[in-house]
């Protein structure tokens, strides 16, 4: 199968998120999509995180109905987690699929950052989606990185974040209209992000 992997913290996984992946699931040469948590991006500070294993309930909450996604919990215990480790330890799981990593434009720009990297860039395909704040007309983006297998995506420009939900919500607001129902009942559930960490 031919299976993009969607890294992310994922705190929370919102509409944003699936609709993207959605997009990318029916219109593209992808047959299933795998979120994959991190439980911490080295490049991220820890400020306000979930821990990883409510972030992963909430993905199979969003996922749940949709038979071309999935939550794939392989980085569980690892902190910080590296992309390429991560990839090693799947490839070897499952070595008859082909994989596509989903990132967001504006990580590519950090992507440099990564351990490894150019091992990654030459190794697999990665789909870039539009963010907000950047060009969704690609011919006149100019991109850091040259790398042939890079697809930039015409996908929708999803204007939402979890930064922005994370901050709505410790100021009392209501985010259900962001977040599917039922992870929004199970954030309000267990009083998620109301004060940070």
């Amino acid at each position: 199968m031919k299976i993009g992997l969607y890294f992310g913290s994922f705190n929370p996984i919102h509409l944003g998120h699936i609709i993207i992946a959605n997009h990318i699931v029916e219109f593209l040469d992808i047959d299933h999509i795998w979120f994959v948590v991190s439980p911490q991006n080295p490049l991220k500070k820890k400020t306000n995180l979930l821990d990883y294993v409510h972030r992963v309930k909430m993905l199979r909450i969003a996922v749940f109905g949709y038979k071309k996604m999935s939550v794939l919990d392989i980085e569980s215990g690892c902190s910080p987690s590296y992309t390429i480790n991560t990839l090693y330890v799947i490839e070897k799981k499952y070595p008859k699929d082909k994989f596509t990593i989903i990132i967001g434009i504006d990580t590519l720009y950090s992507i440099k950052k990564w351990k490894n990297y150019k091992i990654i860039l030459n190794k697999y395909d990665i789909f870039v989606y539009p963010r907000i704040g950047t060009f969704s007309n690609y011919n006149h983006f100019f991109i850091p990185i040259k790398h042939n297998k890079n697809i930039f995506l015409k996908a929708p420009i999803i204007e939402i974040s979890s930064s922005f939900i994370r901050n709505s919500i410790q100021k009392g607001k209501n985010m259900n209209h962001l977040l599917q129902t039922e992870v929004w009942k199970y954030i309000k559930k267990h009083n998620f992000y109301r004060t940070k960490n």
